[in-house]
């Protein structure tokens, strides 16, 4: 194999297209990926990655270069497109750009491979900090909304979906997680390497990796496998605050159908607190402070399971339709409370009704801004949207447009006019004053 022509400083930085205006910097044009390979390599204690990562796509247009997404923390030792060296490939400003020896055409196989290496850090957004993060005694990835490049290089936006082989070679007193069916546990001498499959559809931001010094047991009781990953040390307080992961599972089955992926659900406890806790595909990750035997994060644990269906499943195309993702994970955690005894979904949708009314009413939840997308007002008022549209439709119609929801849009991207269309066909009546008043108006309406 010939060896690849030096990147260059001197190379033309051709105009990136903005494909989501909430993230401009993220994301690439001109080919669709299926497939990502990613061969790793990760020393803990000196917080080193290395490897390679392999991207498989197709030309949507005639391609004379490509561009992925990559922190600059990382650096390209080689790039090969098809199996053959480029013309060049420049990497800075968390891009990576390849020029191609020649044209490709509309329809063209395209495999990139690129070898990487680097001290991995998380990047500064808005947000604060978000993707591969250092743990106190391991690692962390927190992909959303736009982590991924802070890892493998990729096209990092909700819309490009593909299926991924994960392999990571680490320190043997670790254990290493990450999305998909764990198919091989290979120890040799003093490093284990992991390999997991993750066939469905997946965006970038939902693609993680955990690893630490933790234990593993599945979950009774489940018709869907439910994997318990902790430190040994938290196994008592688990088993108290995740007792009703698999009553939430059958409830949520139930409600929003069939749970979507074949691999079964894991529940991550880092041995550091987090702040919050994170979704990935497959994966939910909460900080050793959400398990302290006291059942206090039990709404949040309901939380990102929903988000299996809502948001990880069914994915926005455009971040300003967030609300698509939390307002319908807020909902769940109102629904696993009215099943499980708790305040009813109608109490908890006045409860945060009157909390709204003394906010800032600058929020538009069909399009709150990139500053916003986080904000809890989404989450409250995409709840309280939902519950308004339930009542409208009453709760046979309502949990079958959810199903539907579901089935349609299963391991794709959709965006609030798709839902409120599909919402039309459940309805008797107009819901457009409803879109009106809570999706397209900055005040807070009464409620009926």
């Amino acid at each position: 194999m010939s060896k690849p022509a030096k990147s260059s400083a001197k190379a033309a930085k051709a105009v990136q297209p903005v494909v989501d205006p909430y993230l401009p910097g993220s994301g690439n044009s001109g080919y669709r990926v299926s497939r990502y390979e990613l061969d790793l390599e990760y020393k803990v204690h000196s917080n080193r990655l290395s490897g390679t990562a392999t991207i498989t796509a197709v030309a949507l247009a005639t391609l004379r270069g490509v561009t992925l997404d990559l922190a600059d923390a990382l650096s390209v030792t080689k790039v090969w497109v098809n199996g053959r060296p480029p013309a060049r490939f420049t990497h800075s400003a968390a891009k990576l750009r390849i020029k191609l020896a020649n044209p490709l055409p509309p329809g063209a196989a395209l495999v990139i491979a690129v070898r990487y290496s680097g001290s991995p850090r998380p990047s500064e957004t808005i947000w604060g900090e978000v993707g591969f993060e250092e743990l106190s005694d391991g690692v962390l990835v927190s992909g959303q909304p736009n982590g991924a490049p802070s890892w493998f290089p990729c096209d990092d936006h909700p819309t490009a979906k593909a299926s991924y082989l994960i392999q990571i070679s680490t320190d043997s007193p670790y254990h290493a997680v990450a999305n998909g069916e764990l198919t091989s546990r290979r120890v040799r001498a003093t490093r284990t390497t992991w390999t997991y499959e993750q066939p469905e559809p997946t965006p970038t931001y939902l693609v993680t990796l955990q690893i630490g010094r933790y234990v593993t047991h599945q979950l009774p009781g489940s018709a869907v496998p439910i994997r318990a990953v902790l430190p040994a040390r938290l196994g008592a307080e688990f088993d108290r605050d995740f007792a009703p992961q698999a009553q939430m599972m059958e409830l949520f089955v139930r409600l929003f159908g069939p749970y979507p992926l074949t691999a079964g659900y894991t529940v991550l406890v880092t041995d550091d607190s987090l702040e919050i806790p994170l979704e990935a595909q497959g994966i939910s990750i909460f900080g050793a402070n959400h398990c302290d035997g006291t059942g206090g994060s039990e709404r949040l644990v309901a939380h990102e399971l929903a988000h299996q269906w809502f948001g990880n499943s069914v994915t926005v195309a455009r971040w300003r339709d967030i609300w698509l993702h939390e307002g319908f994970a807020c909902y769940a955690e109102w629904l696993w409370s009215e099943h499980s005894g708790g305040p009813s979904t109608d109490d908890l949708a006045r409860r945060y009704h009157r909390q709204l009314t003394g906010l800032p009413q600058d929020l538009l939840l069909a399009d709150p801004g990139p500053a916003d997308m986080f904000d809890d007002r989404v989450y409250k008022r995409g709840a309280i949207t939902l519950h308004l549209l339930r009542t409208r439709l009453g709760d046979d119609d309502f949990f079958a447009l959810l199903r539907d929801w579901t089935t349609r849009y299963r391991h794709g991207n959709a965006g609030t006019d798709d839902f409120t269309r599909l919402a039309a066909g459940y309805a008797s009546e107009s819901l457009q004053p409803l879109w009106q008043a809570w999706l397209y108006s900055t005040a807070v309406p009464p409620l009926p």
